[in-house]
């Protein structure tokens, strides 16, 4: 029995990504500048992460992995850069009672972040005590994590550039990668553009609207902060009430973001090239339109008749108010449907039928090729597809029905694997949801079913904000480190939508 796997080259490429997180740790460093405050625990970050990567480039490098080296590469990468990402968090709360200075607090933090999650540990007085520097870092992990940390790798390395397709199919999110041009890195590249142009657009618009008086509090660090976190679908804000604290034309503004961060982004490319005609070909576009525009309706006449109640506070009251019972529904469907998290209401104080209806659209989840968590669009699709052929076949045996998306057979073996992906979400999330409800009667932690059911789905969903004490404005600081630390696995499988991670605990992945 010999390994098959050349662990080595993997963890030594790990060491390259980790040498250049050491440049996106400049950003908090300006800012903490900036503000007169700190900048010790992220200049102490960029040495311990230049040191770390050198020293594991060290091991033996060869740029031409294998399926197996490709997927050991980013299921490690990811891991280490959320341990990395923590450090600022656990030096800058050092001798303090920061709850980021806890370390298990620290990584579900940066796991949360990276992996564009959006649950948080952080109640509103916590996010008071942390400085300008440290919040914007929380923010930036999630820019950095929303098109795939790797797939910018291979967008600027050459050395990574070689494996590219192969790191790209291991953490994109969907079930298959589109290439938009003959070499992989140009495509890496054009993503990454296509992103950066969405997000620096966001960030214009929202300054834009504090320079016109017609959002006062939104100055150009919460327009910069809330840039990274929309685009990725992350969710984070510096802001204790979230996107409730601003303008509704900033709500209203945030809306198609976050819709267009859940799209595939080679379809904006496309249109960018002249081929617009494919979003309007594209089934899973035309779904997650429907999808959205769907549960938006239901859940706006809902609000405005009173069958979710009439909203105060935050939300404002929205039975028989039209436009604040169409804002609250657009935004809330858009946030949870694209993973993104955000909240313009305590959804947590509405009744069951209101619920219902989120928690269907967190299921839904975003398409593939976008920043959206989730199951993805496209899956849902095959799903039902494969099941009403099922019906069909059963009383007609003899006819052979291929399964078509967009006028173009999908092949057997795609249909398997969305089907055992599937299989194996619902199956992790309900064994987890389990496992945080006994976990939270171990310690006399009082977790309803329903909190349990939310929690889990949104860390493996990553979609931040759950029910009950998990919801929109509460937090997950009560749940003991045990069930923290399966949130960060939950997150992590998540992330990289779960094989390139578990396919690790097999002993076929090793040896011969």
């Amino acid at each position: 029995m010999r390994l098959r796997t050349d662990w080595r080259a993997s963890v030594a490429l790990v060491g390259t990504v980790l040498k250049y997180l050491a440049v996106p740790l400049v950003i908090p460093v300006v800012v903490a500048l900036i503000y007169g405050e700190s900048v010790f625990p992220f200049v102490a970050t960029i040495a311990l992460t230049i040191a770390v990567g050198h020293g594991l480039e060290r091991l033996e490098l060869d740029p031409d992995m294998q399926i197996r080296e490709a997927m050991l590469f980013v299921a490690i990468s990811w891991l280490a850069v959320a341990a990395v990402g923590a450090v600022p968090y656990v030096l800058a709360g050092w001798g303090t009672e920061s709850t980021l200075a806890d370390p298990v607090n620290a990584l579900f933090e940066s796991m949360s972040g990276f992996t564009t999650t959006g649950a948080t540990v952080l109640g509103e007085i916590s996010l008071e005590q942390h400085s300008h520097a440290v919040m914007m870092w929380r923010q930036l992990t999630q820019w950095l994590g929303g098109m795939g940390i790797i797939v910018l790798m291979v967008a600027i390395l050459p050395e990574v550039a070689v494996s590219g397709a192969q790191l790209i199919e291991s953490e994109a999110p969907g079930p298959e990668l589109q290439k938009l041009t003959p070499r992989i890195a140009e495509t890496a590249r054009i993503l990454w553009l296509v992103y950066f142009v969405f997000t620096a657009v966001y960030i214009a618009l929202l300054y834009g609207f504090h320079l016109a008086g017609m959002a006062p509090n939104m100055g150009l660090y919460n327009a910069i902060a809330h840039g990274f976190t929309t685009l990725p679908t992350g969710g984070f804000s510096p802001e204790a009430d979230s996107v409730a604290a601003f303008s509704a034309i900033v709500q209203w503004t945030a809306v198609p973001f976050m819709i267009i961060a859940g799209t595939n982004f080679a379809l904006f490319w496309h249109v960018f090239s002249g081929e617009g005609h494919r979003f309007v070909r594209n089934s899973e576009f035309r779904a997650y339109i429907a999808a959205i525009a769907g549960l938006t309706v239901l859940l706006a006449g809902m609000l405005y008749t009173g069958t979710a109640p009439a909203l105060s506070g935050l939300g404002g009251i929205t039975e028989g108010v039209l436009e604040n019972s169409l804002r609250q529904s657009a935004f809330q469907i858009a946030s949870l449907l694209t993973s993104t998290g955000y909240a313009t209401s305590d959804f947590v104080e509405w009744t069951s039928t209101g619920k219902i209806v989120l928690l269907f659209a967190m299921l839904v989840g975003g398409s593939a090729g976008s920043t959206g968590g989730g199951v993805k669009v496209v899956r849902w699709l095959i799903v039902f597809k494969f099941l009403r052929r099922e019906l069909f076949t059963a009383s007609h045996p003899e006819v052979v029905r291929p399964i078509r998306l967009g006028g173009n057979v999908v092949d057997e073996d795609a249909i398997r694997g969305v089907l055992g992906f599937t299989f194996m979400y619902l199956f992790i999330f309900a064994v987890a949801s389990l496992f945080l409800a006994l976990d939270a009667s171990r310690i006399g932690y009082t977790l309803t079913p329903l909190e349990a059911f939310s929690a889990s789905l949104a860390t493996i969903g990553n979609i931040g904000p759950g029910f009950g004490s998990v919801g929109p404005y509460g937090n997950y600081l009560a749940f003991p480190d045990s069930s923290k630390l399966l949130m960060v696995f939950l997150m992590w499988i998540g992330r990289l939508e779960i094989v390139p991670v578990l396919v690790l605990l097999t002993g076929g992945f090793w040896t011969r």
